[in-house]
C-alpha cells in the first residue's frame, strides 16, 4: 500500500468483486462474508466475444499444422473448438496438449477423449508449463488466445526458439455496468488490467473518493496506479497469497477487529 493509503481505514461493509459469482459454496468469499458480516457481490466487469470465421481467416492459420495446442482459460477452449467446428476440423489423435491447471485440463474433457501421453498440465500458473516446453522443443505450437492476453507463453517460447503460432479466437472487451452507476461499495476488488479500463471506460468521471480499490497481480495494481488511482489493497503478499486473504488483512484493520 502506498502512502496515501494511511488515512483511507474506514470500517468495510461492502465489496464489490469484478468476477462471476463462485459456483462452490464453499468459496472463501463466502466465507468472508459470514465471518465478517459483509455483503459480497459479484459482477464481471469485462466479457468476451468470439472472432468471426472471416476474422479467423484473415489470420491465416492452417489449425492441423501443428502439432501440440496450449490452453489457459475455459474460454480459450470454448472459443477454439467453436472454431473447430465451423472449419470442421477433427482433432488428431496425436495431438499434444499443455493446460495450464488441472481445472482447465478438466474442462477439456467436455470436447476430447484425453489419454496421458498427450496431457500435459501445470499448477496453476504459465511459468509452470515451462519444463514442459523444454521437454518438447520440436513441437510446434498453437496458443489460442485473446487480443487482450498475458505475454509470459509466447514470449519464453519464442525466446527458446519454439515454434508458436498465436490465434486469436476471441475478445475481451468491458461489459456494461451501467445499472451499478448509482451503486456504492467501499472496496472494488479486481484482478486484470482490462477490469480497470472497464471501470474507467464505463465511468470516466469515477470518483475514487472513499472506495478501496484492491488488486490482484503487479500488472492489475500498476494499471490502477496508471489511472490516477489509489490502490489500498494489493495481493499476492507474503502473508497474503491470496485476494481473499489480503482483504481478509485489510478488514481486520480497517474494522477494528
Amino acid at each position: 500500500m502506498t502512502k496515501s493509503t494511511k488515512d483511507r481505514f474506514n470500517p468495510v461493509r461492502s465489496i464489490l468483486v469484478s468476477q462471476p459469482k463462485p459456483a462452490d459454496d464453499r468459496s472463501p468469499y463466502f466465507q468472508l462474508a459470514e465471518k465478517y458480516n459483509l455483503k459480497i457481490d459479484f459482477r464481471p466487469f469485462i466479457q468476451v466475444e468470439p472472432v468471426s470465421v472471416k476474422d479467423f481467416r484473415r489470420q491465416k492459420i492452417d489449425i492441423l499444422k501443428h502439432t501440440a495446442i496450449i490452453f489457459t482459460s475455459r474460454n480459450a477452449i470454448d472459443h477454439f473448438f467453436t472454431i473447430c467446428k465451423e472449419f470442421k476440423i477433427e482433432m488428431p489423435a496425436d495431438m499434444k496438449y499443455f493446460c495450464i491447471s488441472d481445472q482447465t485440463a478438466h474442462y477439456l474433457q467436455k470436447y476430447i477423449v484425453i489419454r496421458k501421453r498427450k496431457l500435459f498440465v501445470g499448477q496453476k500458473t504459465a511459468t509452470d508449463l515451462f519444463d514442459y516446453f523444454k521437454k518438447h522443443k520440436s513441437e510446434k505450437y498453437l496458443f489460442p488466445c485473446s487480443d487482450i492476453r498475458k505475454a509470459e507463453i509466447p514470449d519464453y517460447l519464442t525466446k527458446m526458439n519454439i515454434a508458436i503460432t498465436e490465434a486469436i479466437i476471441y475478445h475481451t472487451v468491458a461489459a456494461d455496468l451501467n445499472d451499478l452507476r448509482d451503486i456504492k461499495y467501499d472496496i472494488l476488488a479486481f484482478f486484470s488490467p482490462s477490469g480497470i479500463k472497464s471501470l474507467k471506460h464505463n465511468f470516466p468521471d469515477f470518483q475514487q473518493n472513499n472506495t478501496r480499490i484492491a488488486a490482484f497481480g503487479p500488472t492489475t495494481a500498476q494499471e490502477v496506479r496508471d489511472q490516477g488511482l489509489i490502490l489500498d489493497i494489493e495481493a499476492p503478499m507474503p502473508n497474503a497469497p491470496s485476494m481473499t486473504g489480503a482483504l481478509e488483512l485489510y478488514i481486520k484493520k480497517a474494522n477494528n477487529l
